[in-house]
């Protein structure tokens, strides 16, 4: 089983001193963030594209590619690529570029995005949503499968036994589909044999549990191999000694980045009642001390038999400092405690109530 963080890149006002550092200290802040996972002995980095002013990753290759470099085990990955509006020839051509100066750390998290606005930017039409991203899947994992590629569609151009360079160093690089809860799209990533990255930000987690099914269902159905059909859950979370503050820090930066999403969608406002909900027992956010989010996390591993679990640090900008003692928390007492009591079959009770454990 891996473990691992994911991150967008964020740049939000801080709650402590309502500063927006600049797109340049961003990227450095999530280098050290990087370098530091893999020190601790975390197993996987992800980094999610974005085209708003609130994220400073929009081309998560060129960031993670900058990681390898100062890494020398943790997976680099992107979490997610939107391929429906991106050229999945340039896609492969980045993470297998990226395969190389990693010397083999490469995946891509393949997914049709939270937000909208590379659509226009790029040229596309919201209407084609979910055509875009089954043709571009498509190609995509064409590329995949072999050097030269013979390939039609409506929305690219067609390619007619042209080779697509480089190849990485691992065959095949590693694709994963992440989705967000629609049972098609768990479907698809079944009957197409590929790893599946759910992300599970709201709720309860055993509500999910019949998706997780349904991929494993679709998957053997289509004749794959069930070994092959990994599972990764990925949630938001922040880890520190105190748990009443570590409630205090996560809310103060998820309340800013949510209602400002809300506003935008037309949900209502985040309220401290609802996410105390989410981070209790039974919720789906990570936000505690390392025993209370070890405890949810083994809790999950009964609940999805998963391969993986990433945490998202954080939702909303957070002191640096802050976030890197929550990376060294994860990965020197959080991460322990999981491998031990997974490998042991151990079932950690559950408190009936109160915080994350």
């Amino acid at each position: 089983m891996e473990l691992g963080i994911y991150s967008f890149g964020e740049a939000t006002p801080d709650p402590e001193t309502g500063r927006t550092i600049s797109a340049h200290e961003r990227v450095r802040r999530l280098l050290d963030e990087i370098e530091l996972a893999d020190r601790v002995g975390l197993d996987v980095y992800g980094l999610g594209e974005h085209h708003r002013r609130e994220f400073v990753v929009s081309a998560p290759a060129v960031v993670l590619a900058a990681a390898a470099t100062r890494t020398k085990r943790i997976r680099l990955t992107s979490a997610v690529s939107v391929i429906s509006s991106d050229d999945p020839v340039r896609v492969f051509q980045s993470f297998a570029t990226l395969d190389l100066v990693s010397d083999g750390r490469a995946e891509i998290m393949a997914g049709r995005g939270s937000f909208t606005e590379s659509f226009p930017l790029f040229g596309y039409d919201l209407a084609d949503y979910d055509e875009l991203f089954e043709e571009k899947l498509e190609l995509l994992l064409k590329i995949r499968e072999s050097e030269r590629v013979t390939w039609r569609g409506r929305h690219r151009a067609s390619i007619e036994d042209l080779p697509v360079f480089p190849r990485p160093v691992q065959d095949p690089l590693p694709i994963w589909i992440a989705v967000g809860g629609h049972p098609e799209s768990v479907v698809r990533a079944g009957r197409l044999g590929l790893p599946l990255a759910l992300a599970i930000i709201g709720g309860e987690p055993r509500r999910f549990v019949p998706l997780v099914d349904l991929y494993r269902q679709a998957g053997r159905r289509a004749g794959h191999d069930p070994a092959k059909l990994r599972v990764s859950i990925n949630s938001h979370g922040l880890i520190e000694e105190d748990s009443g503050q570590a409630g205090d820090d996560a809310y103060a930066a998820y309340s800013y980045v949510m209602a400002k999403i809300g506003r935008e969608r037309g949900w209502a406002p985040p309220s401290r009642e609802q996410f105390e909900r989410e981070r209790g027992p039974l919720g789906a956010n990570l936000v505690g001390t390392p025993d209370e989010v070890a405890a949810k996390i083994v809790y999950e591993h009964e609940l999805f038999g998963f391969d993986r679990f990433l945490i998202q640090l954080s939702v909303g900008t957070l002191p640096h400092e802050k976030v890197l003692h929550a990376i060294e928390l994860f990965g020197t007492k959080v991460a322990p405690i999981v491998r031990r009591e997974v490998e042991k079959g151990s079932v950690i009770a559950m408190p009936a109530g109160g915080s994350a454990g």
